[in-house]
């Protein structure tokens, strides 16, 4: 049930897709969705919890293919690059979720536990890297990934994500102490 709910949540919205929609794609009896998930409240939540375990382990597996601090960040980026060229890529699964719910909704709710994991991996990362001032930064590359996630998605084309990995790098090698900027 939770694979259908993940397909049909992700290409066509969490709240244009019913409840009887999920459970007949997934050929399930109505009751499983309710001794599984309780409600639609907590597929959505299993959802969206599920895509960001995965978000989660793709980025920090591209991020432990490195040794170094500033391409361990620039990885992030990477990693989003290589969803972002898929065909089936629609955009950022928490951000059209949140997009159409409320905002004290169960997306609302889990977007903002994805965003602040986000925040918080590039804070680190950033730090590693030798960044004068991490929370700026990061701040400032939540942004980037922001509007490289909704330029792939508007424009059909990856390419926005390696112009903002392009200024990534050029933000972070302006903000590293000098004894970190590469040569």
């Amino acid at each position: 049930m939770l694979a259908a709910a993940d397909e049909l949540f992700y290409a066509e919205g969490v709240h244009t897709v019913g409840i009887d929609r999920v459970i007949e794609h997934a050929g399930v009896a109505k009751a499983s969705l309710y001794s599984c998930f309780g409600n639609k409240d907590g597929l959505v939540r299993a959802y969206l919890q599920g895509r960001h375990e995965q978000r989660r382990n793709r980025i920090l597996g591209r991020i432990e293919q490195h040794d170094d601090p500033s391409d361990r960040l620039l990885a992030v980026f990477d990693s989003l690059a290589e969803s972002a060229a898929k065909p089936s890529y629609r955009g950022c699964a928490f951000y059209n979720a949140s997009a159409e719910s409320d905002p004290d909704s169960v997306a609302a709710q889990e977007s903002a536990a994805s965003r602040a994991w986000t925040r918080a991996l590039l804070t680190d990362l950033a730090r590693e890297a030798g960044a004068a001032d991490p929370a700026t930064l990061a701040a400032q590359l939540v942004i980037l990934y922001d509007g490289a996630m909704v330029g792939a998605r508007q424009d059909h084309d990856p390419a926005a994500v390696l112009n903002a990995r392009a200024v990534a790098a050029t933000l972070l090698a302006a903000n590293q102490t000098p004894s970190r900027v590469r040569p």
